[in-house]
């Protein structure tokens, strides 16, 4: 049944090997750059490439400050901590999501509350997220307080699922008018904007991944973006395991974390920001290839919404019901063509599955469709 299409994907790649999911490219000086770094020998958190791959990140999105991280995962632990996430507090999230978001949630002592997402972005509903806060939250002095549990929710993480911007602008006023930090999950969706602005500059402070099979690569790595300075200052401190600044001395001022991101990792940052508009046009190029494709077919293409740019991280389509999707996986991967199903809803995962949730109808029936198709660059 699924036959024609596995021939197309494979046509598109000009391949009859093996077809990952995504790999990553290195198009430019990252062998250059390395090199460089080796011969410095700053090759661990300290270095002129990480200084750089800040600016670089923090120019391209629009924020006025960047702090590399060691992952995403680390840096959306700290983001939240930054807002004041702890083990008294709630954090709102989406329960289709990969599990690194509620991880994050956990490391800071707090616990997950799911509301559902938009079928058509995949990420956090605003909807959802206004019933919720109206029926099940209650302002006193210091904050929101859920009714249930009574613990404050400090922040609401709305991920941008495979790059493509879930509705940020309304999440934003809702997380204003409610008392509530918006921490933006943009992990996926660097390169991605939302009405002309890049995705992770909405929130107070937003993480993005570098990790392997990202746009970007730094092998592993994330960021911190944010406005506010003072954040900034404190995410570098901390992650740089609070150490006072001394020539020689070793002064630490509370407990820190070793979450820098290493020099010998920011170098093929550097290297893959140079090469960030050709890697975000290929990509597109084969978006709109699969868009054409799937017209006229009973599988639909995820296209990006108006007033989205999508980065086409990872490409998805979705199936009629989840015996089709099972057979499409099969068919696929039986080929040679890596394609794998959407996560699997956190609520369903032993460790969240008594987390207080929302109704998730439209989570679920994504969970049981969407499948990720081949989307890495073509060279």
């Amino acid at each position: 049944m699924f036959e024609e299409t596995v021939q197309y994907i494979q046509q598109a790649f000009n391949t009859k090997d093996f077809l990952p999911l995504h790999e990553p490219v290195f198009l430019g000086n990252e062998k250059k750059y390395l090199n460089e770094c080796i011969d410095t020998t700053f090759v661990s958190s300290v270095g002129k490439f990480v200084d750089q791959f800040e600016s670089m990140v923090a120019s391209y999105t629009g924020a006025k400050y960047a702090v590399a991280i060691v992952n995403g995962t680390a840096a959306l632990e700290i983001a939240l901590k930054l807002v004041g996430v702890d083990e008294q507090s709630e954090v709102i999230t989406q329960s289709l999501t990969f599990v690194a978001t509620c991880n994050a949630i956990t490391y800071c002592g707090a616990k997950p509350v799911f509301v559902d997402v938009d079928k058509d972005t995949m990420g956090l509903s605003p909807t959802s997220l206004a019933s919720f806060l109206k029926e099940q939250t209650s302002q006193k002095a210091g904050g929101c307080f859920n009714k249930t549990t009574g613990k404050r929710i400090v922040a609401v993480v709305p991920m941008h699922t495979f790059g493509h911007p879930c509705r940020i602008e309304e999440i934003a006023v809702l997380c204003k008018q409610y008392n509530i930090s918006l921490v933006e999950d943009a992990a996926e969706s660097f390169g991605s904007y939302y009405n002309g602005q890049h995705t992770g500059t909405f929130g107070e402070v937003s993480v993005f991944s570098f990790n392997g099979n990202k746009t970007i690569t730094t092998g592993g790595g994330g960021m911190i973006i944010t406005n506010d300075e003072s954040l900034a200052k404190r995410a570098k401190h901390i992650t740089t395991t609070a150490k006072v600044p001394h020539p020689y001395e070793f002064v630490h001022d509370e407990v820190g974390y070793n979450y820098r991101l290493p020099n010998i990792n920011a170098a093929i940052g550097c290297a893959q920001m140079e090469s960030i508009e050709f890697i975000l046009n290929n990509k597109r190029k084969l978006a709109v290839q699969y868009e054409n494709f799937f017209a006229d077919r009973s599988i639909k293409f995820v296209k990006e919404m108006p007033g989205s740019k999508v980065n086409y991280w990872l490409n998805a389509v979705v199936l009629k019901d989840k015996a089709t999707r099972d057979e499409f996986l099969k068919v696929t991967n039986d080929a040679g063509v890596m394609t794998r199903p959407i996560w699997q809803l956190m609520t369903k995962l032993e460790m969240f599955k008594r987390c207080q949730a929302e109704d998730l109808t439209n989570s679920s029936w994504l969970e049981e469709r969407v499948v990720n198709i081949p989307s890495g660059v073509r060279v």
